[in-house]
C-alpha cells in the first residue's frame, strides 16, 4: 500500500470541502504522521451509515512499551484491554461537542465492560501498537465540511494516539497493575482444577453491585467483604499479587442455601461471571471460576432443534418420543432440559442453576407430588434424580441456589449458607436435617442418562448477498430476516462478543466448517482453532483491514447461538 503524508491528507480534505459525501471515499489510504501511520480502511457514503472504519499504528520503537508488559498471552490481553480503555476514556474527554448530521464528529473504539476480553480493537506486538476506532466524517446535511474533517484527523486523532499509545505518556504503575492482575486471574483458574476446584473467591472480595442495571461493585451502604469459611479456605501463591486466600468449591454437587436477600444469587453470579477476569477495582478480581461452567435455566417459547432429552422427559402423551425432539415454542421444563444437554454437548464440566430461574417441575417432584401423580404418568425425571449421575459418570459438578427445596439437602456434597452476604459451612447440619427429617420421596430414574452429538445441516445458513448478519446489542443477532434471541445467555456480557458470534457464524458457513458432516462440537473446535492461530481477526471480513469491532466469545454462547435458529435443522450422530 502506498503512504502519503499528513500534508496530503489535509490537501484532500481541503479539496473536497462542500462536495458530496461519497467524495470522502477518496481519503481512503494510508498517511504517515511521523510517529504514527494513519490507515482510513473504509470511509462512509453517507452521514447516517456506520462510521468510517481507521487505524493508528505505532512501531514498538515509538510506542516503547516494555517487553515484560507483554511477554506472554494473559498479559498482552491486559495490556490491549488497558490501552482500549485508555483510548476510549482519552476520546471521549477529547472529542468536544459533536456538530453536524449523522454521526458527524464521533471518535470511538470498543466500549469495556467489568470483565477483561480478548478484543480486536487493539493489537500489541513486538514490532507494532495498532488501535482499531471508527469516526463520523463531518457533514452539514449532505455535504461534506472539510475544515472540520482536518480537525479530527490531523488534529485530535494525533493527539489520541500520543497520549493512549505511547507508554511514556501513561501512568506505568497503573498499567503494569492492569497487566498482573490479568496474569493472576489466569494463574487461580489454571490451578482449579489441579486442586479439584471449580470455583475460587478470594478473601476482600466485594460480589455485590452497585444496582440491577449496573455492573460496578457496589461502594456505599452496607458493603460486605467477602470471607472464606475455615472449612473451605484454601491458600494460593499468585506470580505477582504474592500469597492469597479464599474460598474454594470443591467438584461435586454444591448447594448454596439461606434467607431471601442474603446473598445467594449474588454468589452464584459472581461465580457466574468468574469464567472472565475482571479489571481492578471491580472487587471480583478473584472470583475465578473454570472457563467451562455455563448458567442453565428455563427458557420458555425458545426454539429446538433434534435434541435428546429423554434423560430428562420421556413418555409424552400419545407417544410423542423425546429421543430427536424438536418444538418452535418450548415449555420451561423442555427448555430446560434442552439447555443443559446442548451444554454438556459443547463440553460444559460444572452446571449453574438458580431456583429462582429454573421451571419448578423439572427441579424436582416431592413425595407428596409422588404419591398423588403415579411415574407412569410423569415424564418429567427432575434434575435432582440426575445431579449425582452428571457427576459420578460425566465428571459434571454443579452449583445450585436454593431457597426452598429441601429434599435437595440428600444430594449435595456440601452445603453454603449466605447469611448477611457471608458465607458458612452448615454440611453437617444439612445432613442432620436430611436424617432427622426424611422426606419420603423416591428416587425417579427413567433410564440411564446420555448425550447425543448433532450435525447441523447447511441448509439452515442459506443466505443471499442483500442479508446481512450484524448483532443488537447483547440480545439479538440478526442473520438475514431471523432474529436470534439471545437475551437468556446470561455469561454473554458485552456487544462485542455478539459481534463476534455472529461474524463466527457466517465465518463457519464460509468455510464449509458447517457441511452436514462435522458435529456441533467438531465445527466450533475448528472454528476457535482458526481463532487461536491467526487472531479473532480472521473472522472479520474485512480481511487486512479493520477488524476492531470483536470481543472473543466462548464456545458455549457460540453455540447456544446456533441453538436458537429457528430454522435450523440437524442430524444425530
Amino acid at each position: 500500500m502506498r503512504i502519503s503524508g499528513r500534508e496530503d491528507l489535509r490537501l484532500r480534505l481541503a479539496s473536497i470541502d462542500g462536495k458530496g459525501y461519497k467524495a470522502y471515499q477518496d481519503i481512503e489510504g494510508a498517511y504517515d504522521f511521523g510517529f504514527f501511520t494513519l490507515y482510513v480502511d473504509h470511509a462512509q457514503s453517507d452521514p447516517f451509515a456506520p462510521p468510517s472504519r481507521l487505524r493508528a499504528r505505532v512501531s514498538q520503537r515509538v510506542a516503547g512499551f516494555p517487553a515484560e508488559l507483554w511477554a506472554n498471552r494473559a498479559r498482552r490481553l491486559g495490556l490491549e484491554d488497558y490501552l482500549t480503555r485508555a483510548f476510549a476514556e482519552i476520546s471521549r474527554r477529547s472529542a468536544g461537542n459533536r456538530q453536524g448530521t449523522g454521526h458527524s464528529g464521533m471518535v470511538s473504539i470498543q466500549r469495556c465492560g467489568q470483565e477483561v476480553l480478548e478484543r480486536t480493537s487493539v493489537r500489541v506486538t513486538e514490532d507494532m501498537v495498532e488501535a482499531r476506532f471508527v469516526v463520523g466524517l463531518p457533514a452539514a446535511g449532505r455535504r461534506i465540511l472539510g475544515r472540520a474533517a482536518i480537525s479530527i484527523l490531523c488534529d485530535l486523532v494525533p493527539r489520541l494516539v500520543e497520549a493512549s499509545l505511547l507508554y511514556r505518556n501513561l501512568p506505568a504503575e497503573q498499567v503494569r497493575k492492569h497487566v498482573e492482575n490479568v496474569e493472576d486471574a489466569e494463574f487461580v483458574r489454571s490451578q482449579l482444577p489441579k486442586l479439584g476446584l471449580v470455583a475460587f473467591i478470594g478473601d476482600g472480595s466485594i460480589l455485590p453491585r452497585e444496582s440491577g442495571a449496573s455492573d460496578r461493585p457496589l461502594r456505599q451502604g452496607r458493603v460486605i467483604s467477602f470471607r472464606a469459611p475455615e472449612e473451605y479456605k484454601v491458600s494460593l501463591k499468585l506470580p505477582n499479587r504474592g500469597e492469597v486466600t479464599g474460598m474454594g468449591i470443591p467438584a461435586g454437587v454444591t448447594l448454596i442455601v439461606g434467607g431471601g436477600y442474603h446473598g445467594k444469587s449474588t454468589l452464584l453470579r459472581a461465580i457466574e461471571r468468574g469464567v472472565y477476569n475482571h479489571i481492578p477495582g471491580d472487587g471480583r478480581e478473584l472470583a475465578i471460576t473454570v472457563g467451562d461452567a455455563v448458567k442453565i435455566r428455563a427458557e420458555d417459547g425458545r426454539s429446538v432443534s433434534g435434541v435428546d432429552i429423554s434423560s430428562f422427559i420421556n413418555n409424552l402423551p400419545f407417544g410423542q418420543g423425546t429421543e430427536n425432539f424438536s418444538t418452535p415454542n418450548a415449555s420451561g421444563s423442555t427448555s430446560q432440559a434442552a439447555n443443559i444437554i446442548e451444554a454438556l454437548e459443547a463440553g460444559a464440566k460444572l452446571l449453574l442453576l438458580d431456583e429462582d430461574t429454573s421451571a419448578t417441575n423439572f427441579m424436582l417432584r416431592d413425595s407428596r407430588m409422588q404419591r398423588l401423580v403415579p411415574k407412569n404418568n410423569e415424564p418429567i425425571t427432575p434434575f435432582i434424580d440426575r445431579v449425582r449421575e452428571l457427576y459420578h459418570n460425566f465428571g459434571v459438578s454443579s452449583i445450585l441456589v436454593i431457597g426452598g427445596a429441601g429434599d435437595y439437602l440428600d444430594v449435595a456434597d456440601r452445603v453454603l449458607m449466605m447469611q448477611n452476604f457471608l458465607p458458612y459451612d452448615v454440611t453437617d447440619r444439612a445432613r442432620e436435617v436430611a436424617k432427622l427429617e426424611p422426606t419420603g420421596r423416591q428416587l425417579e430414574p427413567n433410564q440411564p442418562m446420555s448425550v447425543r452429538s448433532r450435525i447441523p445441516l447447511p441448509a439452515s445458513f442459506g443466505l443471499d448477498s442483500r442479508h446481512k448478519v450484524k448483532a443488537k446489542g447483547t440480545d439479538v443477532v440478526l442473520w438475514g430476516h431471523e432474529e436470534l434471541d439471545l437475551s437468556n445467555l446470561e455469561q454473554l456480557v458485552d456487544p462485542a462478543q455478539a459481534n463476534a458470534i455472529a461474524a463466527m457464524i457466517r465465518y463457519a458457513v464460509d468455510r464449509h466448517y458447517i457441511d452436514g458432516s462435522r458435529t456441533l462440537s467438531q465445527v466450533l473446535d475448528a472454528l476457535l482453532k482458526d481463532c487461536r492461530d491467526h487472531g479473532l481477526e480472521i473472522i472479520s471480513p474485512f480481511r487486512g483491514q479493520h477488524p476492531g469491532e470483536y470481543a472473543m466469545p466462548r464456545r458455549f454462547e457460540i453455540a447456544a447461538a446456533v441453538n436458537r435458529f429457528r430454522r435450523l435443522q440437524v442430524r444425530q450422530a
